[in-house]
């Protein structure tokens, strides 16, 4: 095994050994992937920082964006760590001023979320990061949201992804060959 590989696989290791299941939440029948102790644990928080930092970096991100609300946990420390601005997309109507918005389809229903007209211009490239990737909706729609700035989309990284989810599959398309990152798959 590679020097690399070893490293990675180290690295997903350590955070899975910190990412907790919490059975029958918030319904019966549903594992939910708790990253709380990951964030308590500071080896842990920042090693993934690192991580999601040097990826910012490889792909020339010059902002990057977090999805609300935990992708804001993550986001904001890689931004800091890799030097860069930090740009959060937020639910509809959570954001003073003049807004871009995208609405998104869900499993029962849509929802909006928007974005500040002015953080973001066609001389930016921009990370988003978020904490899981399930049906990839929200990320999709981030996507669009960016580019309908102006700004370039530089790629997508999350923590974990839902594989059996099938989010990627949906991202893919929308991230239109701007590569994509799951630290973590289940």
């Amino acid at each position: 095994m590679s020097a690399v590989a070893q490293v990675r696989d180290d690295l997903v290791r350590l955070l899975l050994s910190r990412i907790r299941d919490v059975p029958d939440h918030p319904k019966p029948g549903i594992v939910f992937k708790d990253i709380t102790p990951l964030l308590a644990d500071p080896e842990a928080f920042s090693a993934l920082t690192d991580a999601l930092a040097a990826f910012c970096r490889d792909q020339g991100a010059t902002k990057v964006v977090g999805l609300e609300a935990r992708g804001f946990i993550l986001a904001a420390p890689v931004a800091v760590r890799a030097g860069l601005g930090f740009v959060p997309v937020r639910k509809a109507g959570k954001l003073p001023g003049a807004t871009l918005s995208q609405r998104y389809d869900l499993e029962y229903g849509s929802a909006e979320m928007e974005i500040h007209a002015e953080d973001l211009s066609g001389a930016d490239r921009v990370l988003v990061i978020d904490d899981v990737l399930a049906t990839g909706g929200t990320a999709e729609a981030s996507l669009r949201l960016i580019r309908r700035s102006g700004a370039e989309v530089a790629g997508l990284a999350v923590l974990m992804e839902l594989n059996f989810l099938g989010g990627r599959e949906r991202v893919l398309p929308a991230l239109d060959g701007a590569p994509y990152q799951a630290l973590v798959t289940v």
